[in-house]
């Protein structure tokens, strides 16, 4: 089992809380960790089971009711009926660390878990694994940049981007060679939209929902035009928005949102698309290993998608609250991640696929440096090349493998 750097906030959490929550997509090892925090004296019910399904559909009350102890649920979003249930056993008893639950959807977004469990529960982020996870150490890149100090790490070796680029995170995917992970993320795409889709929504259009999925993976790291999507699918804006607050649900995509402050005007509104995979956005777009290391024009977005996930996975077990997003003012400057603390210091991070960096690409952190100033901690260009390089105050260039290594 590959350590998953977030079990000690979970095991935290288990103390005085009521409720916990894992959430992530399909396969990136929600039960496994449960299973290893729970220990064998815990209940373990999954929904995916017919007979358990049945039974906590037909008397979700009198389900939970029977139970006791550390109990965990698998697969929760499946009866959402349950969260009403959970409520009241959980006010007749608030003893902390009652039901530790798992979900394929984001727990948080589903409304009969906001109204009912609101003040007992606590909700976990388990996405698939990270590089630093599959290596076995725990990365300091965020405390490091928050810190404005340079993460250091090594270089990768020629052609070895693309290869973690089209591996991606899940356990399954990362165990096979090219040929067969890619059969096998195209399977799991099937999968989830057949099964974690229908469990969440009444869609008009599901079964649009793979060609959507295909666009959207041509669209990866692009700002979100939903009028555009729609075009190449026959589908209007509405309905491609509803479609894929379904695909965000199920830890499929992410609009990352545009970033803002005051003492900045003219910055840009849209949100821009990434996959929280992103060996899954290359599987949808049929580009292996092999192919992507010469082809700069794929890699370049899929590079983006890959650090966004990395990103996003070191966040969800920071001690310190970190958000993610986006940097694009209406002067054509752009920076691909702005990390913002609790604190609002700002690590500003700009990614780049190819093994040579040149100054311009600092242009627009120099510009929100000047209007931050002690707020600003760092600004980083990842590229795939072998050395860090200064490039001014808070400003290097470093290593992609910087982000784990």
């Amino acid at each position: 089992m590959y350590p998953r750097f977030i079990e000690r906030r979970i095991r935290e959490a288990l103390k005085d809380t009521r409720v916990v929550a894992i959430a992530g997509p399909r396969q990136s090892g929600k039960s496994t960790l449960a299973r290893a925090i729970a220990g064998a004296r815990a209940a373990y019910l999954s929904l995916d089971e017919a007979v358990v399904y049945k039974a906590a559909r037909d008397d979700p009350t009198g389900f939970v009711r029977r139970l006791a102890g550390l109990t965990v649920i698998d697969e929760v979003q499946r009866v959402p009926e349950l969260m009403l249930a959970i409520k009241l056993a959980v006010d007749e008893d608030p003893t902390p660390g009652r039901f530790l639950i798992t979900g394929s959807a984001d727990i948080r977004t589903l409304p009969a878990i906001q109204d009912s469990l609101a003040g007992r529960i606590e909700v976990f982020e388990l996405l698939p694994l990270s590089r630093d996870e599959v290596g076995g150490r725990r990365s300091a890149f965020l405390s490091d940049a928050f810190a404005g100090k340079l993460p250091e790490g090594d270089a990768l070796e020629p052609h070895e981007l693309p290869r973690l680029i089209a591996s991606g995170g899940f356990p399954e995917a990362i165990a096979r060679a090219s040929r067969a992970r890619r059969r096998w993320l195209e399977a799991y795409s099937a999968a989830l939209i057949e099964q974690d889709a229908a469990d969440i929504a009444n869609l008009d259009r599901r079964r649009d929902m793979p060609r959507l999925v295909g666009v959207l993976a041509q669209h990866c790291s692009e700002m979100v035009n939903l009028t555009q999507i729609g075009a190449q699918l026959g589908m209007d804006r509405k309905t491609v928005d509803r479609h894929m607050g379904v695909l965000e649900q199920t830890f499929l995509v992410r609009r990352v949102n545009p970033w803002f402050r005051n003492e900045l005007k003219r910055l840009a509104k849209a949100p821009k698309l990434h996959f929280l995979d992103a060996g899954l956005a290359a599987a949808l777009r049929r580009i292996d290993p092999e192919t992507l290391g010469p082809d700069r024009t794929s890699l370049g977005p899929l590079a983006e998608t890959f650090v966004f996930a990395e990103l996003s996975k070191q966040a969800s077990w920071s001690e310190e609250r970190v958000s993610i997003c986006h940097y694009r003012d209406h002067d054509g400057g752009e920076i691909d991640f702005i990390l913002e603390s609790w604190g609002r210091q700002i690590v500003a991070i700009e990614v780049k696929a190819g093994a040579t960096v040149r100054a311009e690409a600092f242009a627009p952190m120099r510009k929100l440096a000047a209007v931050l100033k002690d707020k600003f901690a760092l600004g980083v260009v990842l590229y795939d090349g072998r050395n860090a390089i200064p490039f001014g105050d808070k400003l290097w260039a470093a290593p992609i493998a910087s982000l784990w290594s």
